[in-house]
């Protein structure tokens, strides 16, 4: 089964810097029939222009990803970790037991776009913590690429869920698939770009719920690059 969260039945959020998208319930978004997905709790698409971004503020007990897809995110937190995200770059934190952070825009002059992940832990009361890694286009180009699992598989950096984060980027006209295992749920963002989705139109900013498949295949109608959460 395979259930389309369209871009359009997103929660907004627009004040004079930021740009939002909610897929899930967040903030002052609240949709009881879109909570989340398994583990995955939130996936918010974030346009904030130059200099901005969001200032100090807390959170606990949750696995944060983020994903920029232009421009460059620029991140602090009270680790005394500090760093800029770039294209092709994954970051975790780990919130546990609780961190501040802030995320700015790293230019003066150029947007940032970037996809904001939030992933529930498999317990509570874990040791803050950070991981950051590259995984250059042509890893990613026509294939897949696992960027983010429980064990840090093949690379990937380290979340504690049962979940494999895998990316792609496709041309129009390739096609790649994959396989769920029994039991396993899948959840599949595009980024950017249009694709096929087991011959279902998705484009920039839809989502899609799949579960009871056994095989899906992703085909890009344009150049596309997309995010498949394997999930339990």
């Amino acid at each position: 089964m395979i259930r389309i969260r369209s871009r359009d039945d997103r929660g907004v959020e627009r004040t004079g810097w930021l740009d939002s998208r909610h897929t899930f319930s967040f903030g002052h978004y609240f949709d009881p029939a879109h909570m989340g997905f398994r583990a995955l709790r939130v996936i918010n698409e974030d346009r904030v222009i130059p200099g901005a971004g969001f200032p100090p503020h807390g959170h606990s007990d949750m696995e944060i990803i983020s994903y920029v897809l232009e421009g460059a995110l620029e991140h602090k937190d009270s680790t005394g970790t500090s760093s800029v995200i770039r294209p092709s770059e994954v970051q975790r934190m780990t919130a546990g037991t609780g961190v501040r952070h802030s995320e700015y825009n790293a230019s003066k002059t150029e947007p940032v776009h970037f996809l904001q992940i939030w992933i529930l832990p498999e317990r509570a009361g874990l040791k803050p913590g950070y991981e950051q890694r590259a995984f250059p286009a042509d890893e990613r180009r026509g294939k897949w690429r696992l960027v983010a699992s429980h064990e840090g598989h093949d690379g990937s950096i380290t979340v504690h869920q049962d979940v494999a984060l895998h990316a792609s980027l496709l041309a129009p006209g390739e096609r790649i698939g994959f396989d769920l295992k029994p039991g396993r749920h899948g959840w599949l963002q595009v980024a950017r770009g249009h694709v096929r989705l087991s011959g279902e139109p998705l484009k920039e900013g839809d989502g899609a719920a799949i579960s009871s498949e056994t095989k899906i295949e992703i085909e890009g109608e344009t150049d596309a690059e997309v995010l498949l959460f394997d999930l339990a």
